[in-house]
């Protein structure tokens, strides 16, 4: 077999059932219809990527990519619940009920300019349509733990970078030179924090060493991927130990410019963010929802917080109105970084503005906060506020006691038809004349 000049020779490890111990158990049932179709029409067929590593760790992978020889359209002909998507690479989407296997035809390099490939100035991949065999698709992915192949003819590992030893070394390395893969896609050095976090490895120095280098390039990254990473990095369940990583590498500044700076200038800050981080990790642990929008309220509540102090001052409004106008200012600044859809700034915005009116515990307009759509979202972030330090530990306990309440004990706890350090009204004289009708 040829012999590749960068990365050696192409011919991979293989290693037999007997060395590995990964089973199809681990595999989902609709996984192994698609590769057993594809192997039975003759066609190569493998699992590879996350879900091979995950089984190879015990972390029961939920997520299944197939790699094979045939093109997208011949997939398609072979599965009648296939639909193919994608410009810069076709992929065929095999749906089984609600899940879906993703099948991709293997990449080669693009080796000529007549090739569907495109770079911009800084070496990043902007267009890669090139399909190629196995032996040249490895060379394409971005680290040897994900570059490991589940042959199901045979049940084998095929393994070209040494990532078989890397995962039980528990090390992210890169394929190639660290140096060019992170300037053909910046988003790598993110993947390497989300699966260094994700798996508890450690990080390679020269992938390190090209993460500081080029930190900057992500700047260039359209700002709508940058969402969708954000929610993959923050989203998992390791969402401190990926902020941290983030930090100590330099790259949560090119995400969140102004948090960053806010962060280095505020402990308390730090101390809340933190506490946010881990209780999103907590509810993610404990099978709860989470929301990007309160994460993102959290990292953008200093700047947003500092911003209406000023608008306050320079015009006569609310607080809360000058949080909701703060909140829009900032969310446009951080727009420019990642692409955060609607659906989440305009509830960020209340959860926000909504902060003044707790200190409001008097009175009917006070009580109908609890009935605000927005209310619960707010409560959990006054109430971490309150844990740091940065808030009323009374505000919390009554905000948390009034929902507890009956009708009848809530409306006196907002001391509704009570009208405290008043004199009661006396009852009208009715003045002397004409006695009234007998009816």
């Amino acid at each position: 077999m040829k012999k590749n000049p960068k990365y050696g020779s192409q011919e991979p490890r293989i290693i037999s059932r007997a060395d590995h111990n990964v089973t199809r158990a681990e595999f989902s049932k609709s996984a192994l219809k698609v590769l057993y179709r594809l192997n039975k029409a003759g066609y190569q067929a493998f699992l590879v990527g996350g879900c091979v590593r995950d089984a190879m760790l015990e972390l029961h992978p939920k997520d299944f990519d197939v790699a094979t020889n045939a093109t997208p359209e011949e997939v398609k002909a072979l599965f009648g619940n296939c639909r193919l998507i994608g410009r810069r690479f076709r992929l065929a989407h095999v749906r089984f009920g609600r899940e879906i296997i993703e099948v991709a035809t293997f990449r080669a390099a693009a080796i000529s300019e007549h090739d569907d490939h495109h770079s911009d100035d800084e070496g990043r991949i902007l267009r890669d349509n090139v399909y190629g065999s196995i032996d040249e698709d490895v060379w394409r992915r971005d680290f040897t733990c994900n570059a490991l192949y589940y042959n199901i003819a045979d049940f084998s590992i095929w393994d070209y970078t040494g990532g078989f030893e890397d995962v039980k070394r528990k090390r992210i390395v890169l394929i190639g030179d660290p140096e060019k893969r992170m300037r053909e896609d910046p988003v790598r050095m993110l993947r390497a924090i989300r699966f260094a976090a994700k798996l508890d490895f450690e990080i390679d120095e020269p992938v390190i060493k090209a993460i500081d280098h080029h930190s900057h390039l992500l700047t260039n990254v359209p700002a709508a991927r940058l969402f969708d990473e954000f929610l993959k990095l923050f989203q998992a369940g390791n969402a401190e130990r990926t902020f941290d990583l983030l930090h100590d590498h330099g790259l949560f500044r090119e995400i969140f410019p102004a948090t960053d700076e806010e962060l280095a200038k505020d402990a308390g800050f730090m101390r809340f963010t933190r506490a946010a981080l881990q209780n999103t990790d907590r509810r993610v642990q404990d099978g709860k929802s989470v929301t990007p929008m309160f994460l993102l309220g959290v990292f953008l509540w200093l700047p947003v917080k500092k911003l209406a102090e000023i608008r306050r001052s320079e015009e006569k409004m609310s607080e809360s109105q000058s949080l909701s106008l703060a909140s829009y200012e900032i969310v446009a600044q951080q727009q420019r970084r990642i692409s955060i859809p609607k659906r989440f700034t305009v509830p960020m915005r209340e959860m926000l503005s909504l902060q003044p009116r707790f200190e409001f515990k008097r009175g009917k307009r006070a009580m109908k906060l609890l009935d605000h759509r927005r209310f619960r979202a707010a409560y959990d972030f006054m109430l971490l506020l309150a844990e740091v330090g940065l808030g009323s530990q009374e505000t919390a306990k009554f905000w948390t006691e009034v929902q507890l309440q009956s009708a009848e004990e809530r409306a006196q706890s907002f001391q509704i038809g009570q009208s405290p350090g008043k004199k009661k009204r006396r009852p009208r004289r009715r003045r002397r004349g004409k006695p009234a009708q007998d009816q």
